[in-house]
């Protein structure tokens, strides 16, 4: 008897459980189902799997990603690991089940293995209960502040500068030479052989004059779904943004303005919505990134930075500014481990002494955020560092203040713009400029150079970073082996906090895939402890490190790095404990 009552119990629990499915809405998609008065709501579909990966050996790579992203990957990842997970497609049998239940996906994303789509609460009632759906939350809808204004009494001597004995610049002569992409252009380097993808608020005067010879192998605007990048026709935003950007680097119009790279071929991505409230949603940002990728796209230049969300919902604040909270500095970083070259403006919101003021995805460790100079300072307006888990940013400056830029109103208007937008592009058409030179960078070694041979390269701050980019300092770097070193191994940064009480994290650079291991001294240099950190991959990583079994003191870490070649690499730093 007691044993079929066992079983009775056993099954009527099942039973219960059966009928109550594991929760898979996020806290903020319910705090936004509560109180949200639409009839739909945005949200990130997450699948469980893809099933298509147990048959992997169907695909060729070619057939997942182009033959261009093949070899800008090959520079810095295996044979083994050009492709992954994250490469695959989505499951088309999970997609047909969505569709069967009326949900329309308006974007994939095969690095999250997820889909963004409308749907109203009686959807999200059916995902909840389908078994190959692991997550359902919002997709963030960011705002942006306008451009910062600034006077031009004492830019007007700057700006109206002539020409050099080769090229003509006209009133970009300024933030050009300042930069040093004129010395680059006297050694034939213009961004040839590289690809860039501009991803932006559209472009809308691409009729311009300083776009008569441009290269563009494709264009899709991801808030229309439509291959025109422009205005109207239907569609919603205004592409002025993105054509000032798009000027700025690959721009050709001599006695008027150069852009560093103009020789460059270029990929167009609208992913800003001007004309909404709420201008751009995160899934726009991460569908143009992958789309990029496939094509085989070696630099992205973002000049847009998001941290303010559409009311009444909280938005991201300083302490989320750790490179991976926000779902778009996870992407960008991802974009980095498969070797592009992601640039991104640390944005206009000016300084705070206590804390940072980035908006994502400037606080992703792997790319490069840029700021903004003004005549040899930072510009009132350019955001500081640090991020809130303590790495250095910005990276890099360049001139962001009476920058000389194309417009919108015609084919021959020109005007003076302000902001990290128009300086992040000068330094990634000046990365475009080094690759052509070599190749065979890989975007490690690209902010390497850029970085160890900027202005304030022996004392980085949260303020300027790395400081004032140097293209003839930069090419020099990467062509006579100056700190080659450092291309070759890796950069050990300071840990923090520090002092710490505790736990302190342990942040360090890889240029290549490698085995890493930390040692601990004491000060007067005996090894204490050691940990295997194991394979680690390119970019910027991490290691949390506790000491509460130690005395308070000043210690030493020391971090060894086998590059490839069976030579082990090392850099020693200090830090202090106190219980």
């Amino acid at each position: 008897m007691s044993s079929k009552i066992a079983l009775l119990i056993i099954l009527f629990v099942g039973l219960v459980f059966a009928q109550s499915p594991l929760e898979k809405r996020s806290s903020t998609l319910i705090n936004k189902l509560a109180t949200s008065k639409s009839d739909s709501i945005l949200v990130w579909i997450y699948f469980t799997d893809k099933p298509n990966v147990l048959k992997k050996d169907i695909f060729s790579i070619q057939s997942i990603i182009s033959k261009k992203s093949i070899e800008r990957r090959s520079k810095s990842l295996s044979s083994a690991n050009i492709i992954d997970f994250t490469d695959y497609p989505i499951s088309e049998h999970y997609l047909n089940t969505l569709s069967t239940y009326s949900i329309a996906v308006k974007n994939k994303s095969k690095w999250f293995n997820s889909v963004s789509a409308w749907v109203t609460k009686n959807q999200i009632d059916a995902l909840n209960s389908l078994n190959f759906i692991s997550k359902i939350d919002v997709v963030e809808a960011f705002m942006r502040k306008p451009d910062p204004v600034e006077t031009a009494s004492h830019y007007l001597n700057k700006i109206n500068l002539g020409d050099t004995a080769d090229y003509n610049y006209g009133s970009s002569f300024y933030q050009m030479t300042t930069i040093g992409s004129d010395k680059l252009h006297r050694l034939g380097l213009k961004g040839q052989g590289v690809t860039i993808a501009v991803m932006d608020a559209g472009f809308n005067n691409l009729t311009h004059e300083v776009f008569s010879g441009i290269k563009i192998l494709a264009t899709y605007d991801f808030v229309n779904h439509r291959t025109f990048v422009g205005d109207g026709n239907g569609g919603e935003g205004a592409g002025y943004h993105g054509t000032s950007v798009l000027s700025l680097i690959g721009g050709y119009k001599p006695g008027k303005m150069i852009g560093p790279a103009f020789e460059a071929s270029y990929i167009l991505a609208k992913t800003e919505n001007t004309a909404s409230e709420t201008p751009v949603e995160e899934d726009n940002w991460i569908a143009a990134i992958e789309w990029a990728d496939s094509i085989g796209v070696d630099i992205t230049t973002t000049s847009l930075g998001y941290n303010v969300f559409d009311p009444p919902f909280t938005s991201y604040t300083w302490e989320n500014m750790d490179g991976r909270t926000c779902k778009i500095s996870v992407a960008a970083n991802l974009a980095a481990r498969k070797g592009i070259t992601v640039f991104n403006s640390a944005s206009n919101e000016g300084y705070n002494s206590t804390h940072n003021t980035l908006t994502a995805p400037a606080d992703a460790d792997s790319i490069i955020t840029v700021g903004a100079d003004s005549l040899g300072v930072r510009a009132s307006f350019s955001s500081v560092g640090n991020t809130a888990d303590g790495r250095t940013k910005p990276d890099v400056m360049a001139p962001g203040s009476f920058v000389y830029l194309a417009g919108s109103s015609g084919p021959s208007y020109y005007f003076a713009g302000n902001g990290t937008s128009y300086s992040t592009p000068l330094v990634a058409g000046l990365a475009a400029q080094l690759l052509s030179a070599n190749p065979k960078l890989t975007n490690m070694q690209i902010r390497a150079a850029l970085r160890n041979t900027a202005s304030n390269s022996q004392s980085p701050n949260r303020e300027i970073g790395w400081g004032l980019v140097d293209g003839q300092a930069a090419y020099n770097y990467i062509t006579t082996g100056i700190d080659s070193q450092y291309l070759k191994s890796f950069h050990l940064m300071q840990n923090y906090p520090n002092p710490f009480n505790g736990g302190t994290y342990i942040y360090y650079n890889l240029i290549e895939n490698s085995n890493v291991s930390l040692e601990i001294y004491s000060i007067d240099g005996r090894m204490i402890d050691r940990y295997d950190l194991g394979y680690k991959q390119i970019g910027e990583n991490n290691f949390h490190l506790r000491m509460n079994n130690l005395a308070s003191g000043i210690y030493l870490y020391r971090l060894v790095h086998a590059n490839g070649k069976n030579t082990n690499l090392s850099e020693i730093k200090k830090m202090i404990y106190l219980k």
